[in-house]
């Protein structure tokens, strides 16, 4: 079935698109969204070890349920997963909404896959094969996944009718729950269970197939014979228009081959390729063991290797493929490449970004103490997938993205595998569903390769992003080889930059800043980072609030938004204040932070203030102001700095420097 022309318009980029139009609307993935910020709460082990089978804020007496998730703001919920023992109980989870009493959705822990919406393939449950591993069956263990989109105008809070707590023995409680938050509840309709899902479900069930096909689409079939250190061109265009799918057919399809031969694509003219990899990492896939896809990559049982990111171009397009192999014998490769023309898809310049990859990370030995390092990305954008391979490598390592250089973690998850949203170790290959897959060899866990698409919960960064694996023993200490590589859309050059900062507790920084805290307590703290470095002390100063504080700060007048981002003791749940700005209120949210870590205490998180209280001013007056929880005063300030939004490669005349 073809779809008429899309004109893609900025207004798109806005929340109209949120939920269930933006996952159905496979074109409007490269449009760049910097506004937007993702967040996770899941069962990290707070002591930094691999104990991450506890997943709990805080108990809500009155209810006599956990909370295991809570926001403040528009946003929405894009994944949810839990790992539980039905042996032991079946676990309810409420998803309270908009501050209401009353949920606006609960399912129990056996329904995932059959209780609409959550029914496959948005969600389903992973149970792993019993015949393999015989305690699993007398546990009844299930790994439970939703990718439903569920978007929410003023708050969420998720609840469990049980405490997730402990391992196996108790029932086990790992899992996570990631989500956007937006500047503004413009156009988002809040989520009820009711909406219609049926486009969505019926999209994500033609795995393998081009999910945007249209009339008017452009085929370029290639064959070429790659020969060894040789670079081939498969495609070249001048113009305007955008790429939506690649497909590729290579014998033999083994692991040297899909490591060997690599796939380079170069946009609009850019002396440096956007995108440079191995095509198994390219498809998902490095290992190549079993013939397994999701919806936008992957490979099909005929052998064909596919990849449907639409990759829009505004001048030129090139892909080449080079075969660097030392052997010389010939490979035969043959394909298609399908473009769109700009009259059936229209990007605007200024607001879609090229589809790129980080450098490719070949397989590699950890540094002593350091997390395994899979990519490093400078720029803006968002990403959108990621490859990640272990050899000699347990699932134990959690996969942490650092984004803008926040010395705490955006999104960590309890374990490699759990970042593919499948649990239980990689023991039971091949496993897909649309928005993950892993391949290896069956009973062996230190071997495997694992692809996660980002289609709704895709990672936006303003400046940079960093993807590390933990050690694989949940310590830094142990053999591990990784591999890996991520995919995003968007352009090199940053699109916030720093405009002032304010180091609280000290002096002249304070007086500078016109800083005012008049029921608050001075305080000095010696601890880390949760993290890769969280060996590392740093000790600074702070004040904890019981009252308002108040400072001036620096912005640029063509801002289109302002970050505040702060460090500060995160030894106690659910730090909670009102934010205004002028006088004015940001009425669109509270700045939340509703867990802790008393272990592992330095924290930095960050409150978005939408560009309707800072666009047209050169300086802001920020009042900061601590929301009592059962009469207590949570709040504590350590260092703020002040990021300002600009549009992507306007940051040229204005000079950054970051103080930490």
């Amino acid at each position: 079935m073809s779809n008429p022309p899309h004109q893609i318009s900025l207004n798109e980029n806005r929340h109209g698109r949120v939920g269930i139009k933006q996952m159905t609307d496979v074109e409007s993935l490269p449009l760049l969204r910097p506004e937007i910020q993702v967040h996770y709460e899941g069962s990290i082990d707070k002591l930094g070890q691999n104990d991450d089978w506890d997943w709990w804020l805080y108990e809500d007496i009155h209810k006599k349920e956990w909370v295991i998730c809570e926001a403040d703001g528009p946003g929405c919920l894009w994944n949810f997963v839990v790992h539980h023992a039905l042996i032991h109980s079946d676990p309810v989870y409420r998803f309270y909404f908009d501050g209401k009493d009353i949920p606006s959705f609960e399912i129990k822990h056996s329904e995932f896959g059959m209780k609409h919406p959550f029914v496959a393939p948005l969600a389903d449950k992973f149970q792993p094969d019993v015949s393999r591993d015989p305690r699993l069956k007398e546990l009844n263990f299930q790994i439970v996944r939703s990718f439903c989109p569920m978007p929410f105008v003023k708050s969420m809070k998720i609840t469990s009718s049980v405490k997730l707590q402990g391992n196996h023995t108790t029932g086990g409680g790992w899992g996570h729950a990631i989500w956007h938050e937006y500047p503004t509840s413009d156009q988002i309709e809040t989520f009820t269970g009711k909406e219609d899902y049926s486009r969505l479900i019926t999209l994500w069930k033609q795995c393998g197939d081009n999910p945007n096909p249209n009339s008017a689409d452009q085929i370029f079939p290639f064959s070429q014979t790659l020969y060894a250190r040789k670079k081939h061109k498969i495609f070249k265009l001048e113009g305007i228009g955008s790429i939506s799918g690649i497909c590729l057919k290579i014998e033999p399809a083994d692991r040297a081959v899909l490591n060997q031969v690599w796939i380079r694509i170069g946009w609009d003219g850019e002396t440096s390729a956007a995108l440079e990899c191995p095509i198994g990492a390219f498809f998902g896939n490095e290992l190549g063991f079993n013939q397994i896809g999701t919806l936008m990559q992957g490979t099909r049982k005929d052998g064909e290797m596919y990849c449907y990111w639409p990759m829009p171009f505004w001048e030129s397009a090139i892909i080449e493929l080079e075969n660097r192999l030392e052997v010389n014998s010939p490979i035969k490769v043959g394909g298609t490449v399908i473009f769109k023309p700009s009259s059936v898809v229209n990007y605007p310049r200024n607001r879609a970004g090229h589809y790129r990859s980080s450098a490719y990370q070949p397989m590699a030995l950890k540094e002593p103490n350091r997390d395994s390092h899979i990519a490093s990305v400078w720029g803006n954008g968002h990403m959108v997938a990621g490859v990640i391979t272990g050899d000699q490598s347990g699932c134990e390592g959690d996969v942490r993205v650092y984004i803008d250089d926040r010395g705490t973690p955006a999104v960590e998850s309890d374990g490699s595998e759990s970042w593919a949203c499948y649990g239980w170790g990689f023991a039971f290959p091949p496993q897909e569903n649309p928005a993950s897959s892993y391949d290896g060899f069956l009973n062996q866990w230190d071997q495997w390769s694992m692809l996660r698409l980002l289609i709704g919960d895709f990672y936006p960064f303003r400046s940079n992003l960093r993807m590390m694996v933990e050690g694989g023993s949940g310590i830094k200490t142990g053999r591990d080889l990784r591999s890996g590589i991520v995919f995003w859309y968007g352009e090199p050059e940053p699109a916030m930059i720093l405009t002032d900062y304010l180091d609280v507790g000290e002096s002249e920084s304070e007086k500078s800043h016109k800083y005012i805290a008049q029921e608050s307590s001075y305080w000095e703290l010696t601890s880390m980072f949760e993290g890769e470095y969280d060996d590392v002390p740093i000790t600074d100063q702070g004040r904890t609030l019981s009252g308002p504080s108040e400072f001036s700060v620096k912005v640029i007048q063509a801002n289109q938004g302002v970050i505040l981002r702060r460090r500060s003791d995160q030894a106690l749940c659910s730090q909670n204040a009102r934010v205004s700005v002028d006088g004015q209120c940001v009425w669109e949210r509270n700045w939340l932070f509703a867990d802790r870590n008393p272990h592992f205490r330095w924290l930095e998180d960050e409150f978005f203030i939408p560009s309707s209280y800072t666009t047209g001013k050169d300086e802001l007056r920020i009042r900061i102001e601590p929301i009592a929880q059962d009469g207590k005063y949570i709040w504590n300030e350590s260092f703020y700095w002040v990021y300002c939004l600009y549009p992507h490669g306007d940051l040229k005349s204005h000079g950054s420097e970051d103080h930490r």
